[in-house]
């Protein structure tokens, strides 16, 4: 499964359609930071699964339900999703790592940051952080049982063949 990690788009939706339109994506994340525009992603692309977090801005943007962090299996693989803003991802990612490995996940997906950052831990932990949607995105390819790929993407890379 490919599944397309955004991020902190605040209202610019150019380059998340242009992704899901060029990638093709099984799911789609989205981490807050205007989550109506996950929303709206969710009602362009409707025959895509979106996951997604309310983030800081989020208050008064999304409805009373919205959860700010999730975890639980996304193709396959058990996927903790947050914002990062309750984690303070802003000082570091050791809160955000910890409370990915109290819930068992393989992956930690996070934003608030804007900066773009995909790393491996030593007891095979993903973590990613998309970075900005206005310019970059995470995607995370998964077996059913494992990550088989996570890397970054910019709008460069979608004129390459992914």
């Amino acid at each position: 499964m490919k599944i397309l990690v955004l991020s902190d788009s605040h209202s610019t939706m150019r380059f998340m359609k242009k992704c899901v339109e060029r990638l093709k994506p099984d799911i789609i994340v989205h981490l807050g930071d205007h989550y109506d525009d996950g929303e709206t992603l969710g009602e362009l692309y409707p025959r895509i699964p979106l996951h997604q977090v309310a983030g800081n801005c989020d208050r008064y943007r999304c409805p009373i339900h919205a959860r700010e962090m999730l975890c639980y299996p996304l193709g396959g693989v058990m996927t903790y999703m947050t914002h990062g803003h309750r984690e303070q991802v802003k000082s570091g990612i050791g809160g955000l790592v910890a409370e990915a490995r109290r819930y068992n996940a393989q992956v930690a997906l996070y934003g608030h940051t804007h900066i773009p950052y995909c790393r491996q831990e030593e007891d095979g932990l993903w973590i990613l952080n998309p970075g900005s949607a206005s310019h970059s995105a995470g995607i995370l390819k998964t077996d059913g049982q494992a990550v088989t790929a996570c890397y970054l993407i910019t709008e460069a890379d979608l004129e390459e063949n992914l």
